[in-house]
């Protein structure tokens, strides 16, 4: 499948258009909503579900380097205060390395660009976001290419997991309860 397809699937998805139409409304530079918000997007799309499935969260990435930390919670704020109906959760990208290791066991070098932020997410299914550009355009940041999302195969991204990070975060998914054409691969 293709970005124009990934794009369709969103532009007919009201709950999607409506989050990427909040999150531009911020004017944050460097945008995208994406993660597991773009993978039920499009799991849900595949398996015909009528209803989407609960979100964990709605990311919505950024790329500041001119940001104080702390900004992400003001934005959510706004987020949660103008579209409460979604589970928003804020990244500035270009501020990760200050907190990955407190949360995750283990240091990270700054990254340089959103890209490279969507290209170190843990699965390869998962490493996808877009954004809605100022005239309506729908832009695709995969720098993984959208092969695993449209194969609905979950596989490890090695950039910055560990394999038992990994395989905790698929046990705790449980992503073929709700998608059962789902391909989890374990020994990646």
């Amino acid at each position: 499948m293709s970005a124009d397809a990934l794009r369709r699937i969103a532009q007919a998805t009201p709950w999607f258009m409506a989050a990427l139409r909040a999150a531009r409304e911020l004017a944050l530079p460097d945008w995208a909503v994406g993660a597991g918000a773009v993978r039920n997007l499009v799991w849900d799309h595949l398996h015909r579900h009528p209803v989407p499935s609960a979100l964990a969260d709605v990311d919505l990435a950024y790329f500041d380097t001119k940001e104080a930390p702390g900004a992400e919670a003001l934005h959510q704020r706004r987020l949660m205060q103008a579209h409460p109906t979604l589970p928003w959760e804020v990244t500035n990208q270009a501020l990760v390395h200050h907190w990955f290791e407190q949360h995750f066991g283990h240091a990270v070098a700054p990254l340089g660009s959103l890209d490279e932020a969507v290209a170190s997410w843990p699965e390869t299914a998962t490493a996808v976001a877009l954004r809605l550009e100022p005239d309506d355009r729908l832009t695709v940041i995969a720098p993984l290419g959208l092969d695993d999302l449209f194969a609905m195969k979950v596989r490890r991204n090695p950039v910055r997991v560990s394999a038992d990070t990994y395989r905790a975060r698929v046990a705790s998914k449980r992503y073929r309860e709700r998608w059962p054409r789902v391909q989890v691969l374990l020994d990646a």
